[in-house]
């Protein structure tokens, strides 16, 4: 069994390799078959990546996370805790969503912008440079 350290404080634990994309994958992870998952690109803890989202780059997908649809997350972007990322959405660069945050419809993200808390960032609205949207926004 092969292990990999995602640098989560949780150690070394049971992975694979993503059929499209070659990206690191938890087992407890669950990526679609129909997502790509770049070569650099780490998916874990109890993640979902489904759809023809994209993950690529240094992005990282992890918690509870959600990305589905057509969203693409990449860069050095990190989505992580119970937040969901759907649609078309983008989020890259250092930008980061986390706790229960929603990215949807066509938003972006970008840059150093941080979406967290129960905000809600939707259809074509954009985030970004060092932006932070976090509560109930």
């Amino acid at each position: 069994m092969e292990t990999f350290d995602f640098k989560d404080g949780n150690g070394p634990v049971p992975v694979h390799k993503h059929v499209n994309g070659g990206g690191w994958v938890a087992n407890t992870a669950n990526v679609s078959e129909t997502a790509y998952v770049g070569p650099h690109a780490h998916v874990f803890g109890n993640a979902r990546v489904s759809g023809n989202a994209h993950v690529f780059g240094n992005a990282r997908v992890s918690g509870n996370a959600h990305v589905s649809g057509n969203a693409k997350v990449f860069g050095d972007a990190m989505v992580c805790g119970n937040a969901q990322v759907s649609g078309n959405a983008v989020v890259f660069g250092d930008a980061r969503v986390s706790g229960n945050a929603h990215v949807s419809g066509n938003a972006v993200v970008s840059g150093d912008a941080t979406v967290c808390g129960n905000a809600q960032v939707s259809g074509n609205a954009k985030v970004s440079g060092y932006a932070w949207v976090s509560g109930n926004a």
